[in-house]
């Protein structure tokens, strides 16, 4: 018999689906992130066909502003009132949105002016969720099972990657953008009706405060850990120079470096959907505990360089292999998170790393459609890379991080 359950037992990587509300809420985030993945291969294409590179970068300025108006207040106001709730109620309004976009781009009456108003409200939309998701994991599973839940929600996030842009890029080519967007919209729907299911336990919160002293609580208490706000803040310069390019030129790489169309840039995507679902499972079944900073940055180094080399890849199959291996770069982070920080902080921990991560964002969305036309793609999207790959490089020989298990 014990030889029958040693292997079993071994296979860590799925402890989180013996509870059942974990297996709904993962079920839930399945849709969604399929939904989303395509939603943005679409809408990455369609910006760019519609208003070209230059003025790319400033329709997901739009989604990034919404998104940094509302993280700090759902943060605080994850801790305050039932999660689920708040997840609930951001898709039902992501899906008004989003079937809005899908409605006005079927009839022909998309301008360029209603995407920005639009991917705006989107964007306040994902700055509730993105807190209270971040913090109902924990409610959901036992501490022992954070890292399986957390590689399983990774498993759905990056295979979205794999599943969503070639929807996309199918649906696309076959009937145009517009099914993609009402695709995404429907997703959501689906996404809320699985939430309606869970059970998450309790949160006690503390005493009432008032939303801005209850942020200003959980900013303190990031200030105080080197970790987290080094961290935060070392992002919110990564992002800025290497995210925010990939964001606005990969479309004008795809197209005029490697000469090919939406399949392709929908396939890069897929791609590093593989390579990170294949890492995530692994960082499951591992489930590392020592060094585990050195062990993030680490990762965060290679996808980096990753990033670089793929930029400058003379083909496009060498391009896709640097995807691929750039998707083994994942990390722990919000296991780590989930496991140091208090439950009864942990959304606004959640809001105040996403808002100082992507808080010059659009700062950098802004900076790459303005200089879009003054190099090429590769050469703009590498040097980002490059330059945050020495700010990682140097961050990794601080005393602090060595010190995070």
């Amino acid at each position: 018999m014990e030889t029958e359950t040693t292997p079993l037992q071994r296979v860590r990587v799925f402890d989180a689906f013996r509870h059942r509300d974990f297996r709904v809420l993962w079920s839930g985030q399945v849709v969604s992130l399929i939904g989303d993945a395509a939603f943005f291969t679409a809408l990455g294409w369609r910006a760019f066909t519609l208003v070209g590179s230059s003025r790319l970068g400033i329709v997901f300025l739009a989604q990034g502003i919404g998104l940094l108006t509302t993280l700090l207040l759902g943060g605080a106001l994850a801790d305050r009132i039932p999660r689920r709730t708040m997840m609930i109620a951001s898709d039902l309004a992501r899906f008004a949105v989003v079937g809005v976009l899908a409605i006005f781009d079927a009839t022909g009456n998309l301008t360029f002016e209603l995407l920005l108003v639009l991917t705006f409200l989107n964007g306040l939309g994902d700055g509730f969720f993105f807190p209270a998701v971040g913090g109902i994991v924990p409610l959901v599973v036992e501490q022992a099972a954070l890292p399986s839940a957390n590689s399983l929600i990774g498993v759905a996030r990056w295979g979205s990657f794999i599943v969503g842009p070639a929807l996309a890029a199918s649906l696309y080519s076959a009937t145009g953008s517009a099914v993609v967007f009402a695709l995404d919209a429907a997703s959501f729907v689906g996404s809320a009706a699985l939430l309606w299911f869970v059970r998450p336990r309790a949160v006690e919160p503390e005493a009432k405060e008032g939303t801005f002293r209850e942020i200003g609580a959980g900013v303190r208490y990031v200030a105080g850990i080197p970790w987290l706000w080094v961290t935060i803040a070392l992002f919110a310069v990564i992002l800025m120079l290497q995210l925010a390019p990939q964001q606005v030129l990969m479309p004008e790489l795809v197209s005029e470096h490697f000469g090919r169309g939406v399949g392709s840039y929908g396939l890069l995507t897929a791609v590093f959907g593989v390579g990170t679902v294949t890492g995530t499972l692994a960082f499951g079944q591992s489930q590392p505990r020592r060094r585990r900073g050195v062990v993030n940055y680490a990762f965060w180094l290679a996808n980096s360089l990753a990033i670089a080399a793929l930029a400058l890849s003379p083909w496009f199959e060498l391009a896709a292999f640097f995807a691929l291996i750039r998707g083994f770069g994942v990390a722990m982070w919000e296991t780590m998170l989930q496991e140091l920080v208090p439950v009864h902080l942990l959304s606004r921990v959640v809001s105040l790393d996403f808002f100082g991560s992507f808080g010059l964002m659009p700062v950098g969305l802004a900076f790459a459609a303005a200089i879009a036309g003054l190099a090429s793609a590769g050469t703009i999207i590498a040097g980002g890379a490059i330059v945050s790959a020495a700010m990682i490089a140097v961050t990794m020989t601080r005393p602090w991080l060595r010190a995070v298990e």
